[in-house]
């Protein structure tokens, strides 16, 4: 009777061992997608990391990497190259950058910083920020800007930028400055963050926050317009700072910030979503939404930053941008001088990146990962 007893209880812990490895199931890789874009070209020094951003809190983050040598894309590098990370790359990648032999992701609604090697896309660490946007870097350091807390409107806290050891990974310091900080530009020995406020449309932050580096501490803030975004430092010493307006009466901007002086030197009355400085020549993408109008007036122009001209207002030549729908992301090759851009779509939707020759014309484009917008190059 004990015998019988006993081989009941084995078959029924059998059975139970059965039904739990039955319902065990492993992770779910997203399987990397490789594409051929061009002839392969070992004399190319470049390639580079691009940043989908996914639209927010559906955790689709992705990365895709583009190797000149190869002429092959490959789409969702991430996950097939750390596929010991369920939760994927997270919620919303705001930025990207390399420094040294490191790649930093800047994931957004995730609140954490992705540290990988520049070469393999492997896993390194995570550095927790909450609701980090931007990040550069100077001398051993990352600086991360962060709107600090997660509380909407006019009760929002001064967002920090922290400034993190870059062989450590460990955060060192941090500087308070205005609400919700975007971009960052580093000049003359100061840091320049643009505070936009953008959790409080009513009372939006207009300043620029200086800090100096040597104490890292706030100095002063240089009032320029609401709703403050992009800053980019050219090499004659001056700031391109973009305003984003409030889509309704106020337009946006872009400002000229002589960093001698700490003051605006130009305005120019041109729509400025995202724009990169190539030595003397600026390629500025502009997507003006009115409310009102329920509309998005685009443009791509170029502003040459030396005599602070407008040189073009369409760099693409060939009639290519009538296929973009919302131009999110640009970069220029640093060899070719080739011109990315990227279309995000509807932000919930494979994007698609296209590459232009420095004359405007197409050569290519691929399909990329969902709200494509941030650029890494590596050589």
């Amino acid at each position: 009777m004990r015998k019988i007893k006993h081989i009941k209880l084995l078959l029924l812990f059998a059975l139970i061992t059965a039904v739990l490895s039955s319902c065990r199931k492993d992770p779910k890789v997203t399987p990397e997608e490789i594409t051929g874009i061009s002839d392969p070209d070992l004399a190319q020094k470049s390639s580079f990391y691009l940043l989908n951003e996914g639209n927010m809190n559906m955790n689709k983050a992705s990365l895709d990497f583009f190797d000149h040598q190869t002429g092959v894309y490959r789409r969702n590098i991430f996950e097939y190259t750390n596929p010991e990370i369920t939760k994927g790359l997270g919620d919303v990648g705001n930025d990207i950058g390399v420094y040294g032999s490191k790649l930093y992701i800047i994931v957004n609604n995730s609140h954490q910083v992705e540290v990988l090697n520049a070469q393999t896309a492997k896993h390194i660490g995570t550095i927790d920020i909450v609701n980090c946007r931007y990040i550069t870097f100077y001398n051993g350091k990352a600086y991360v800007s962060s709107y600090q807390s997660r509380i909407e409107g006019n009760s929002s806290a001064n967002g920090y930028v922290a400034r993190i050891d870059t062989a450590s990974l460990q955060i060192e310091k941090t500087v308070t400055v205005g609400r919700q900080p975007e971009e960052m530009a580093i000049t003359g020995g100061k840091l320049y963050v643009a505070n936009s406020g953008g959790y409080d449309p009513g009372q939006y932050e207009s300043t620029l926050s200086v800090v100096d580096l040597n104490s890292f501490t706030e100095i002063k803030r240089i009032d320029v317009a609401i709703n403050l975004h992009r800053v980019k430092a050219d090499k004659y010493g001056d700031l391109y700072v973009t305003s984003r307006g409030d889509s309704y009466n106020i337009p946006s901007k872009l400002f000229v910030i002589d960093t001698g002086t700490d003051a605006i030197k130009k305005t120019f009355d041109i729509a400025a979503t995202n724009l990169c400085i190539d030595n003397d020549l600026a390629y500025i993408i502009g997507v003006q939404f009115s409310y009102p109008l329920q509309k998005n007036t685009i443009s791509y122009a170029v502003l040459n930053v030396k005599d602070e001209s407008i040189v073009s207002r369409n760099f693409i030549t060939d009639g290519t941008e009538q296929s973009i729908v919302r131009p999110q992301g640009i970069a220029i090759d640093p060899y070719t001088k080739d011109i990315y851009v990227t279309d995000a779509k509807d932000f919930v939707t494979p994007g698609t990146l296209y590459c232009f020759d420095r004359n405007g014309r197409k050569k290519w484009s691929v399909f990329t990962g969902d709200a494509p917008a941030h650029f890494a190059f590596i050589n």
